[in-house]
């Protein structure tokens, strides 16, 4: 069984966690969820790919200003400057072994961030209100659009034009990091979703497909997709 390494989250008592849904979601896709000890040692990160077949980013808090070059502003939320480290790492480390991986909001920031993008440390102040983009009530809830463009991995793994998605985001990728392309935005414009081609699998998604793929069956592919491309 191929296993995928995942990310987690850390609490105020320095407990990491990561919420069930990302775990259940790569169980259905027939591989093993492992969750990743938090630490930005270099030669246990080495390790931890060594054993893995692939690499989801998963969500959590903002991401420190200073991975991207920027000043820490007002707006911006709490950081967690060992998990940056320890993600800016496995990523770049990962993208060098062309390993699969699937970035999920946080870490759809963090994809774009080591590779040179820079982050809006809050939507509604540098963005805009267009559309209203953090409902963290609803974190199951479908709650605004994505259009998928065409021709890109995102297209052919869930065979959407369009998307129904939910929205736990306050941030988000402002310029893209080298190499990277636009595979969804939401319908003011603000960037939803990147890949970059040229590599077997490399997917991000602003939203939170985990939290819909018990009955949205889009959502499922992505991790089906990512478990497939370990093969």
């Amino acid at each position: 069984m191929r296993m995928i390494g995942v990310t987690p989250s850390q609490d105020e008592k320095g407990r990491i966690f990561i919420n069930h849904d990302y775990l259940d979601a790569v169980a259905r896709s027939g591989a093993l969820p492992v969750l990743l000890p938090l630490t930005d040692d270099a030669k246990l990160l080495d390790e931890m790919l060594k054993r893995v077949d692939a690499l989801l980013l998963s969500g959590g808090a903002d991401v420190g200003p200073d991975v991207y070059g920027e000043e820490n502003l007002p707006l911006c939320g709490e950081t967690a400057p060992v998990r940056d480290r320890m993600e800016v790492y496995l990523c770049k480390a990962a993208l060098e072994k062309d390993m699969p991986i699937l970035a999920i909001c946080r870490g759809h920031q963090i994809l774009n961030c080591a590779l040179g993008g820079t982050l809006y440390q809050d939507i509604r102040a540098q963005y805009g209100e267009q559309l209203r983009h953090p409902c963290y009530e609803a974190p199951r809830d479908q709650v605004h659009t994505v259009t998928v463009a065409e021709g890109t991995l995102l297209r052919r793994v869930t065979g959407m034009e369009s998307m129904q998605v939910n929205s736990r985001h306050h941030q988000a990728v402002k310029d893209l990091g080298q190499g990277l392309a636009v595979n969804a935005r939401a319908t003011d414009g603000l960037i939803e979703g990147i890949e970059l081609p040229g590599k077997k699998f490399v997917l991000g998604v602003q939203w939170h497909p985990e939290s819909l793929s018990d009955y949205r069956e889009e959502a499922q592919k992505l991790f089906n997709a990512l478990a497939e491309a370990c093969r």
